[in-house]
């Protein structure tokens, strides 16, 4: 069953959409980013996110002892990282932290070389920015991948969760604007997307 992350939430809104959608997974940027969250922002936020949804931190090349922090302070409860960390960086960080770990990977027409040491890949749409462009790659170069459990990202919405779902069985499908109206977290589309790919997953 493909789970459900809904990323890049910013406001109190979002959580009160999230709250009532239950994806899986939510993802708060301390990235450089328009939805970047300053730690007291994404506390506030944490504080009141519905205890079933694990949050996920995403991380562009920071310091171990931030990303430790954030997490030893109960804000987030898992790490993506989709810098330039090696796998010496998480060794180091699941060793100061204990945190699960996931990795970004861009994907452009052929799989690239992937480390075995994070507990989770997420496969991206290869570009020159750091996170998601909101556009699709070709989902068949992951039909022969059985490595680590993984996140797609992508592009995705409401129009192609299910046939995603339906080609990959991914352990995750993870969207950010595919959910939002004029840059903001749409409710509708927050809900629909998560009825859609669990609709999808109980086929």
């Amino acid at each position: 069953m493909s789970k459900v992350k809904i990323c890049g939430l910013s406001r109190m809104e979002d959580i009160t959409a999230v709250n009532r959608a239950l994806p899986d997974y939510i993802g708060f940027v301390f990235a450089q980013s328009r939805r970047r969250l300053d730690l007291n922002k994404a506390a506030e936020l944490k504080k009141n996110l519905a205890p079933s949804i694990k949050a996920v931190g995403v991380f562009v090349n920071e310091r171990i002892s931030v990303v430790s922090q954030i997490y030893r302070r109960g804000i987030i409860n898992m790490v993506q990282l989709h810098g330039d960390e090696d796998d010496e960086y998480i060794g180091q960080l699941k060793n100061v932290c204990g945190c699960p770990i996931i990795k970004a990977i861009g994907v452009g027409a052929v799989l690239p070389t992937l480390s075995v040491v994070p507990d989770y890949l997420l496969f991206d749409t290869l570009s020159t920015q750091r996170g998601g462009i909101g556009k699709s790659f070709d989902w068949n170069v992951l039909k022969e991948y059985h490595g680590l459990p993984y996140f797609l990202a992508g592009g995705l919405s409401i129009d192609n969760v299910a046939d995603a779902i339906g080609l990959l069985s991914p352990f995750c499908v993870d969207v950010s604007s595919g959910v939002e109206t004029d840059g903001f977290k749409d409710a509708i589309k927050i809900s629909k997307f998560v009825n859609t790919a669990r609709r999808k997953t109980n086929e």
